[in-house]
């Protein structure tokens, strides 16, 4: 089957079925044709098309129309129309308006309405080619439904870019083929015997089978594929994953690792679907040959490995719960061998809920450190959440009468030891050992009112009310105690929008004035900090008001917000933004002068009655030029305390990014010198499809290189590939590091993106 343009009226899956089951309509109109209309005998053998401007499923109706210029062939006979149905309830198949029929010997029937019944459904199935309306392209030798919804095709194919040859005659991208597919147009799940996948038309994986839930998630999209890897380790590493089961229910997946100097890794994968959830259980382990690679470590052990476990489902509307849990042998194995990426895991079990005015969350969770050196003293450091509860909810009063919202949060925290640390001799606390718990609500209203003279007025009136406990079980920390707070809040925004245009560039100046009444001289309500230890004062919170991350600090007093946005508009399309301002302490406690153990507000510019003064910038412009900046200054001085410009430039010849970032030193914190970094990135195409692309990042303050890379890309749209190499500095995070790192990546135009990207180290330099 051939179709010019194809428009996709549902998922992709029941269009492609959908196009199927259309093709199955026999070509013979029996009983309206004269007898001896056909007296040329039907080549059984010959290809089968159907072409169409437009094709469309509807899936409420179970109807399939194809409109425009539609045209059924096979064997020299020719049925030709505008509008062609398929009832697929009824199994009718009609042409509807004026229909034009030839046969192999040139006999012309013209007539209305024809209904096409017969023997010949098979034969206009064969041969069978879908164009979807993204240009990809599916093939099949034969194809057949049964009674459960059905589409069953043979050696079937599946092309995103059509031919996969581009105008200059080479072959790009990549297909999927299989011996058998079976698409359930009831559930979307889709089955395939044998699938591989193919390469600029070179078959690089195969499988023995494959089951997919829904076709809306692509059939490569869970694909496993083999990879290598190298580190000094484990050295060369081979994985060759495969589906030992799969069933539309059930996925088990056996992953089998050959490792040239720590033998053999095996892990096995279960996966259990339900109609309302699923769960998946991990396993993995080994007998390390040569331990003396973890020398000093955790990991110098024989026998290594790890459990995982998690789950999700959805037992009522709105709601969702599930669980995650990980034990291992010892903290780096995961790391080590490449298991995962992360630097923690979380053991826990949760419920949510979320509608359009509510959420709520509650878990309980434990959190694991993970690396080379962490051992179960250092475990029993991390804090455990019992519980974690958010609630959310907004109501609308409607009218102008504005919408009330609700907040609150109950957070319990267990922690077996001090968790403590230094940096250049200042210390800090990040959390005390024993039992926290600490539970916050804050209920308000706000409304916006447009004042006479174009000012925009947003009233905020609240109140927020905390209970706080701590048993005093750190040696270092605070005695038990238990602590009320109460906080009235009382808020006024005022802006003043002013546009004006000249006919090509529209301007829009709007001064901002924030009032922000927060009657509490409390501002550690949590008693110790465990949610609310980051904090970077910016344009981005000028505005805030409360600034701090988490709960367990809130600001206090009276605070005067002023600055304003400029926005300019260019009429082709670019534009110009800059916000900035500062904030005032005027009366009350400044919580910012309220030092805790975790330094959060020491160096935050918000310490003095008056704030270091922030700014940020970005802009956009046709020629491909875009630009950033962020900018705190400390007006006293005056002098910079934080400075970060981007930009970037695309044109035909070339892609080039320049960074700087400044952090001025603050002794207070540990940082004794100003931190000063500069960084590039170009890219350069060389030819169709192919690019180099090299980056380099330099430490002044330090007077070395932090990292230099470069690497050659290919990518045609729907496939992409490259290798890049790196090598850090002595000051880098991870200082001295040499590694060349390899990526492949399928795409197609209706938004797959799924591939694997691999980083082996290579053996350090002297």
């Amino acid at each position: 089957m051939k179709s010019r343009g194809i428009k996709r009226a549902a998922l992709l899956g029941p269009a492609i079925a959908a196009g199927m089951l259309l093709v199955a309509a026999p070509a013979l109109a029996q009983g309206i044709l004269p007898a001896d209309f056909f007296n040329a005998p039907l080549d059984q053998n010959a290809p089968a098309a159907v072409e169409a401007n437009q094709l469309t499923f509807n899936a409420n109706t179970n109807v399939i129309t194809a409109v425009g210029d539609v045209v059924v062939s096979q064997g020299g006979y020719t049925a030709s129309g505008q509008d062609l149905v398929y009832d697929r309830s009824s199994g009718r198949v009609r042409f509807i308006g004026g229909v034009t029929v030839r046969d192999p010997s040139g006999n012309l029937l013209e007539t209305e309405d024809l209904e096409v019944t017969g023997g010949m459904r098979q034969a206009f199935i064969d041969a069978l080619t879908i164009t979807s309306y993204d240009g990809s392209r599916i093939t099949a030798d034969s194809a057949d439904y049964d009674e459960a919804l059905q589409t069953i095709l043979v050696n079937a194919t599946y092309a995103p870019c059509g031919d996969c040859i581009d105008d200059e005659g080479r072959r790009i991208g990549w297909s999927m083929r299989a011996a058998k597919v079976v698409h359930n147009s009831e559930d979307g799940s889709v089955y395939l015997e044998q699938p591989s996948l193919a390469v600029l038309g070179i078959p690089v994986a195969w499988l023995p089978y494959l089951w997919l839930p829904d076709t809306s998630d692509s059939v490569l999209a869970n694909l496993r594929m083999p990879t290598y890897d190298y580190t000094e380790d484990y050295g060369h590493r081979v994985d060759v994953p495969y589906y030992a089961y799969s069933t539309r229910w059930t996925d088990i997946i056996l992953t089998p690792t050959l490792m040239s100097r720590q033998g053999f890794l095996m892990s096995a994968e279960w996966v259990q679907r339900f109609d309302n959830g699923s769960l998946q259980v991990k396993a993995s382990g080994l007998y390390q040959w040569d331990r003396a690679a973890f020398t000093g470590e955790v990991g110098d052990r024989d026998w290594r490995g790890a459990i995982q476990t998690s789950g999700e489902f959805r037992p009522i509307e709105n709601w969702t719960a599930g669980w995650s849990y990980t034990a291992f042998t010892d903290a780096a194995y995961l790391l080590d061998y490449k298991l995962t990426n992360a630097k923690s895991s979380v053991d826990q079990v949760y419920a949510t809920h979320v509608s359009d005015s509510t959420f709520i969350d509650a878990r309980v969770q434990r959190f694991n450190v993970l690396g080379e050196r962490v051992t179960e003293v250092e475990q029993g450091r991390q804090g455990m959440a019992v519980p974690a509860v958010r609630f959310d909810h907004i109501h609308e009063l409607g009218g102008e009468m504005g919408r009330i919202e609700i907040t609150g949060k109950l957070l319990g925290v267990s922690r077996g030891g001090d968790a403590v640390g230094t940096l250049n001799g200042v210390p800090y606390t990040f959390g005390y050992a024993g039992n926290k718990q600490h539970a916050a609500f804050q209920a308000a209203w706000q409304t916006q009112w447009i004042a006479p003279g174009g000012f925009v007025v947003t009233p905020y009136l609240g109140g927020r009310a905390d209970v706080a406990h701590y048993d005093g079980t750190s040696a270092i920390g605070p005695a038990p105690t238990t602590l009320w707070s109460a906080t009235p809040i009382a808020a006024m925004d005022v802006r003043f929008p002013l546009a004006a245009s000249d006919g090509s560039t529209v301007h829009l100046i709007e001064p901002i004035a924030q009032l922000v009444y927060r009657g509490s001289n409390t501002s550690l309500v949590g008693i110790t900090n465990d949610d609310a230890q980051s904090f970077v004062f910016d344009e981005t919170n000028l505005f805030s008001f409360n600034r701090f991350s988490g709960w367990d600090r809130q600001e206090t007093g009276l605070r005067a917000n002023i600055g304003g946005r400029y926005q300019a508009n260019f009429i082709d399309g670019s534009y110009l933004e800059l916000v900035g301002g500062q904030s005032f302490q005027i009366a009350g406690v400044n919580a910012f002068t309220q030092a805790d153990p975790t330094n959060v507000t020491l160096g935050s510019g918000l310490e003095g009655a008056a704030s270091y003064a922030v700014l940020g910038a970005y802009g956009h412009f046709t020629n491909g030029l875009s630009v950033g900046g962020k900018l705190q200054v400390d007006p006293a001085g005056p002098t910079i305390t934080r400075a970060a410009a981007t930009g970037r430039l695309t044109t035909e010849l070339f892609t080039a990014g320049l960074g700087y970032h400044y952090v001025a030193a603050v002794p207070a914190l540990g940082v004794l010198q100003n931190q000063h970094e500069v960084s590039g990135t170009l890219t350069i195409p060389l030819a169709d499809y192919w690019s180099v692309t090299a980056n380099a990042a330099y430490d002044v303050t330090g007077g070395s290189a932090l990292l230099v890379g470069g690497g050659v890309n290919y990518d045609d749209g729907y496939l992409a590939a490259g290798v890049y190499a790196s090598r850090t500095g002595p000051t880098h995070a991870s200082p001295n590091d040499t590694r060349v790192t390899a990526s492949f990546r399928i795409k197609a135009p209706a938004g797959l993106n799924v591939g694997y990207s691999g980083a082996v180290a290579l053996p350090t330099l002297n």
